[in-house]
């Protein structure tokens, strides 16, 4: 077998092992933080909460996700990806199904907020994870694959909430909304125990892998990063406060502000559009804008990695992200707002994947792992305002922060295609 075979067929292995299960991680993570935007339509009325009391709640989440984001990832790296993500996913999904004993608003912020301090650096650990296993030029794919969890759990998520919530409301004497965090909860430290036997911490400990084929894979990751730190400075955690890592904050904070915008209101945008509507027929209205975005984040991300071209798919899926809001904000009929939703979710999912592959270009091992947590911690301080600014600016000012977002990508990216060739797939 020639080497660009056994190249192709490692990666191809590598890539059945991991992916499916780390998107499979990634659903339950982004159905367990994003539930309460689903919740809200009782639980809101239910704890006798504002509208703005609600969304500040809901961005509560983020002031323990920012504080112990860039701590979370550099532990990943003393003990270990199998540890330390079973670790979170069994924490986050105890606090995320405890969530159903809030009751009132300080009840509500709390639990908000030890969801987010468990949840810190599972995003990040797993983009760095990933780094562990796939070259450069295959970055963007895998990572597009992975992050289709972000749909998939919308697409099937949002019915389940749905049907949760009108069939379950009332048994046992609990709200709709109480039995959607335990229902979705527990499942999460389930799988959590079950990382514990499935992942392994790097190549060295693939055993799946045939001898010449963890050999070619640990020797090809050694180059890219020896090329890396020649070209980029030495392993230093002082690298991952280099200005373009603030670059990259800026550009990632208004991705944060539009999809925890979206995620906290797209049921309830939708609700205002079909007034007459079930909680299910929401659900599965709610999951389109999702299905859309899982198409698209697919074809960006490989069309990225195929042509090497990092700066126009992330600046044309920021604009395409732009206007989709802006059609939503004009909305002269339900179908122009719902195509507008979609076009929204696909522009601001499509970024992620071309963006995460920007961080590892310059920065490798712990200024990786600490860059990385900086840039996705930081950043999601946009995550922390985004619903509290959709709900007092209104739906074109989500469209003007994607629009800045698009235009500083233009002005200051250069093209990041990874200067050393490997096979595709």
């Amino acid at each position: 077998m020639n080497e660009q075979t056994n190249a192709q067929s490692t990666l191809r292995i590598v890539a059945w092992r991991i992916i499916p299960f780390v998107c499979l991680l990634y659903v339950l993570n982004i159905l367990d933080r994003a539930n309460v935007g689903f919740a809200r339509l009782a639980m809101q009325d239910d704890l006798g909460l504002s509208k703005a009391a609600f969304d500040l709640g809901y961005g509560m989440f983020y002031l323990g996700y920012l504080l112990f984001e860039v701590p979370s990832n550099l532990l990943m790296q003393r003990f270990g990806a199998r540890r330390w993500m079973a670790r979170i996913m069994i924490t986050w999904g105890l606090v995320s199904a405890a969530t159903m004993f809030a009751s009132d608003i300080w009840t509500f912020y709390a639990l908000r907020i030890l969801l987010g301090i468990a949840e810190a650096g599972f995003f990040p650990g797993i983009i760095l994870y990933l780094s562990y296993w796939f070259p450069d030029r295959q970055r963007a794919k895998m990572t597009a694959f992975f992050m289709l969890a972000i749909g998939l759990s919308n697409v099937l998520g949002n019915p389940i909430s749905g049907w949760i919530m009108d069939h379950f409301n009332g048994m046992n004497g609990w709200h709709g909304w109480q039995w959607l965090f335990l229902l979705e909860g527990l499942p999460t430290a389930l799988v959590g125990i079950t990382v514990l036997f499935y992942l392994q911490d790097s190549p060295q400990d693939a055993r799946w892998l045939r001898d010449d084929q963890r050999r070619w894979l640990i020797d090809h990751l050694a180059e890219e990063d020896r090329v890396r730190r020649e070209t980029h400075g030495p392993d230093r955690w002082q690298a991952m406060f280099q200005p373009r890592v603030w670059l990259l904050i800026a550009i990632y904070f208004t991705v944060a502000v539009g999809t925890n915008a979206g995620g906290a209101y797209f049921p309830t945008l939708i609700k205002q559009q079909y007034q007459q509507t079930t909680n299910l027929q929401i659900g599965l209205l709610t999951a389109l804008p999702h299905l859309c975005a899982i198409i698209a984040m697919a074809l960006i991300g490989i069309s990225s990695d195929r042509t090497g071209e990092r700066r126009w798919h992330l600046a044309g899926s920021a604009l395409l992200a732009a206007m989709g809001w802006a059609l939503v904000a004009w909305g002269p009929s339900p179908l122009v707002a719902m195509v507008g939703l979609c076009l929204a979710q696909s522009g601001m999912m499509s970024m992620l994947p071309v963006f995460w592959t920007l961080p590892s270009v310059f920065l490798s091992g712990v200024a990786a792992a600490g860059g990385i947590a900086l840039i996705n911690s930081v950043a999601n301080i946009g995550g922390f305002f985004g619903a509290s600014i959709l709900g007092l600016m209104g739906l074109w000012s989500i469209a003007i922060i994607l629009l800045a977002g698009s235009i500083l990508t233009c002005l200051v990216i250069r093209n990041s295609a990874p200067s050393t060739s490997s096979p595709t797939f």
